[in-house]
């Protein structure tokens, strides 16, 4: 017997009970940068923050135009269009009695005054990733990191902090190769008497500091080829589907990053094996 209904179906009969039922939210931790979507009102933002009020834990999300909403932390939200229910997330614990480099902790130790040496880094972003990691070593050493505008600032400020065996710098220099412009400011302060044994600049071969984080760490296989002339930040999150519209996506993309590293595993021994270096140079005495 043919069941086809030449009327169509019954409009009024409605659809199964199931087909009402609201889907069901995954829980999800909250992550900084995750961009979500509040399916009450529509409102699309990358998470900037959360905080405790009297009304309970709320998440600020900031839109695209660079306003920020507050908004209930639990169910309600889409994230890549699927319904998600918000949790913080757990604290990381590393390793009982190491710190985040893979150091013994020392209980209860304090900070040390800043004993005047510096470690000085190529950005912003290089020096969060050194603070995530080293932080707790360095503040143990009383050692400051400070970013560099760029290695071509370099002489000018060594000449205006006048470093000695007291106060040594360790600079760290983005993609150091052979032949470059910055290889050969670093060749001339290595060649600086003024300069010997209290200034060691050594370079790490990425173009960018991301690139030292560890491609499975952030969720992709490798990170990408960017053409040059094309803006690299940009390129990476154009090719890995990451929003990259401008410098504020830019900016959710390393933070995104950085909430990805939690101990010296999740970076390339290229860049910790430097770092390092850097450490115990100015640590020396």
């Amino acid at each position: 017997m043919n069941t086809f209904d030449r009327y169509g179906p019954d409009v009024l009969a409605g659809s199964s009970p199931s087909s009402h039922r609201p889907k069901k939210s995954t829980p999800v931790e909250l992550g900084l940068g995750m961009v979500l979507e509040d399916a009450m009102s529509g409102y699309v933002g990358a998470v900037v923050g959360a905080e405790k009020t009297t009304a309970g834990v709320v998440v600020n999300l900031e839109d695209r135009a660079g306003k920020v909403r507050a908004f209930p932390l639990g169910p309600g939200f889409l994230l890549e269009g699927k319904p998600v229910d918000l949790r913080l997330p757990a604290k990381k614990k590393s390793a009982p009695g190491r710190t985040a480099s893979g150091s013994r902790a020392v209980g209860n130790a304090r900070a040390r005054v800043a004993r005047g040496s510096r470690i000085w880094v190529e950005g912003k972003h290089d020096a969060e990733l050194v603070e995530k990691i080293w932080g707790d070593d360095l503040r143990i050493e009383g050692v400051v990191v400070e970013p560099l505008g760029g290695l071509d600032d370099v002489a000018d400020k060594l000449a205006a902090f006048g470093p000695d065996k007291d106060h040594r710098v360790g600079v760290l220099a983005d993609h150091l190769v052979s032949g470059t412009k910055e290889s050969k400011i670093a060749e001339a302060v290595r060649a600086d008497p003024r300069y010997r044994d209290v200034v060691h600049i050594i370079g790490h071969p990425y173009v960018d500091i991301w690139q030292a984080v560890k491609p499975h760490v952030v969720g992709i296989r490798e990170w990408p080829v960017v053409p040059r002339g094309e803006d690299w930040k940009t390129g990476v999150l154009r090719r890995i589907g990451w929003p990259h519209a401008d410098h504020r996506d830019v900016a959710r993309g390393w933070v995104r990053i950085l909430g990805k590293v939690s101990t010296i595993a999740d970076v390339e021994p290229t860049l910790s094996g430097r770092v390092e270096e850097l450490i115990d140079f100015v640590t020396v005495g």
